[in-house]
């Protein structure tokens, strides 16, 4: 019988990996809400904004005011994704607890989503890791697309392993083990686990599942079942990434947490409080997706 953690921390990626792909802004209220209603939960690390160009994700444009408006507590973290120097520079005002960079294990993947090769966009994030580790602020590396490419397909763990080994090699301190578009299976995930883990212990190692194929909570249990116990997830399950068609959201938070208190293992979450806060965002965009349509039919009918 295997032998699982006695409790796991959860980051949620709600507010930024979940709502970077809604067409429709989201204002910088509702945003500092959903932080404050998953805070209240219980949640202890919260991936609040990305501190890109707004040409790119203009839905976080408003990474500043959104940082500058979450009333913080001592004992949650604030993590914030930074593509590049710039992007660490313009963050450093909102005083993150971590920064977030990432690479991909599929160099097709690392072209289409930054036009550059795995290597030169390690090469990229080394001096912005190293100003964050001079200022105090953590650093997390987020691997996408360690088990399927929307372009390449498999991945083999060893590209894992290359981008690992890159990561490392710049002073991440802890990675996500990410399966972006949702493909992968158990033992796929455990494989690339693996892959991981003569560079992180297993204790700077997070999965970070999609549920394009209803495969999420299995991956879950493969990687609890190798001593893993952070993982990613998103209130009611939102999000997607831009650079990979076909991706769906992440697997829902509301779900990883009601699996792992069936399985006697804490999270330090009220699930009543977070099925709450899932309704709240979802509340919300559904009225912005029936003022949508409401708008096209007006339009198609004055046309």
């Amino acid at each position: 019988m295997a032998t699982y953690p006695k409790q796991v921390k959860i980051i949620d990626v709600g507010p930024r990996d979940g709502l970077q792909n809604e067409k429709s802004p989201v204002p910088a209220s509702v945003k500092i809400e959903l932080v404050h209603r998953l805070q209240d939960a219980g949640l202890k690390e919260i991936e609040v904004t990305s501190f890109v160009s707004p040409k790119w994700v203009p839905q976080m444009g408003d990474n500043a005011e959104v940082m500058a408006g979450v009333q913080r507590r001592a004992d949650v973290q604030y993590s914030v994704l930074t593509p590049n120097m710039k992007g660490y520079e313009a963050s450093v005002d909102s005083q993150p607890d971590e920064i977030v960079v990432f690479g991909a294990a599929s160099e097709a993947f690392s072209q289409k989503n930054i036009n550059c090769s795995i290597a030169e966009s390690i090469e990229r994030f080394a001096p912005v890791v190293a100003a964050a580790k001079a200022a105090g602020i953590a650093v997390r590396g987020a691997m996408s697309c360690t088990v399927g490419c929307p372009y390449e397909g498999e991945i083999a763990p060893s590209r894992v392993a290359y981008l690992a080994e890159l990561m490392k090699g710049i002073g991440v301190e802890r990675v996500d083990v990410a399966d972006t578009i949702g493909v992968g299976t158990p033992l796929k995930v455990q494989k690339a686990i693996e892959a991981t883990l003569p560079y992180f212990d297993v204790d700077h190692v997070s999965g970070h599942f999609h549920d394009t194929y209803g495969q999420a909570l299995s991956n879950t249990l493969a990687a609890l079942q190798m001593g893993v116990w952070n993982f990613q997830s998103s209130i009611a399950g939102l999000g997607g990434c831009p650079y990979a068609k076909g991706a769906t959201g992440n697997v829902a938070t509301e779900d990883v947490v009601y699996m792992l208190h069936g399985m006697g293992i804490e999270t330090g979450i009220d699930l009543d409080k977070l099925v709450d806060a899932g309704i709240f965002i979802s509340d919300f965009l559904q009225r912005k997706l029936n003022s949508r349509v409401a708008v096209a039919l007006i339009n198609k009918r004055a046309g």
